[in-house]
């Protein structure tokens, strides 16, 4: 049986919500990280990194959330959740599925974690560190929402789910308590959140995280 290893409200989420979508069964392994659980050892045997989500298949044990979406997207092609290996629309997939993970989640862990980008103990730096990565996190979500408004809907891929509106929700989750304008305010990713809400596998994943309102 698949394991996931994951921490609530994470990265985690998105193969959890995948996961939830093609309804296999698995088995959740929380990696409680308030208590440093993915610094020990056992966890370390199977993600040196430390870090959160962990997809164990089998003999395959898989980190990096985009490499477990596109694991289990290729390995249940009949689900949809990706296009076709070699079509124009799998390469749009990958361009912003990589974007997604290098360019705007990197962006997020700058702003959560703001002191780790300067010298211990300099807290005027670290704010500011932290000021601009949620400017730049504005940009990104006006640029999503931009895509989203060109794809027409209802989803990122345009008329089909994929495993991209499962990364997108959990990204702009992650700003909703912002003081700048969140996801949930622009036009088309407020929407797109309710939408994403809406759906049964999400709602098992909130409810398996234990999270509470608000969502988005």
């Amino acid at each position: 049986m698949i394991q996931l290893h994951y921490s609530p409200s994470t990265a985690a989420m998105v193969p959890h919500i995948l996961l939830e979508e093609l309804g296999l069964p698995f088995e959740k392994v929380l990696v409680d990280t308030s208590i440093g659980a993915h610094r020990t050892e056992a966890y370390r045997q199977l993600n040196p990194n430390g870090l959160v989500p962990t997809l164990v298949d089998g003999e395959l044990v898989l980190y990096e959330t985009a490499a477990i979406c596109l694991h289990l997207s290729d390995t249940h092609p009949e689900a949809g959740l990706a296009p076709p290996l070699g079509s124009r629309e799998r390469a749009d997939c990958y361009k912003w599925l990589m974007w997604l993970t290098n360019t705007l989640q990197a962006t997020l862990i700058v702003y959560f974690y703001p002191e780790r980008s300067v010298a211990p103990g300099n807290a005027a730096g670290a704010a500011e560190v932290k000021a601009q990565a949620e400017l730049r996190i504005g940009g990104m979500l006006d640029q999503l929402d931009t895509e989203l408004a060109k794809r027409g809907g209802p989803w990122f891929a345009g008329k089909a789910y994929s495993l991209l509106d499962a990364y997108v929700f959990t990204l702009c989750r992650w700003t909703r308590n912002f003081a700048s304008p969140a996801a949930r305010t622009r036009p088309h990713l407020g929407p797109h959140l309710q939408r994403m809400l809406a759906r049964p596998a999400v709602q098992r994943v909130l409810a398996a995280e234990e999270l509470s309102p608000p969502f988005v």
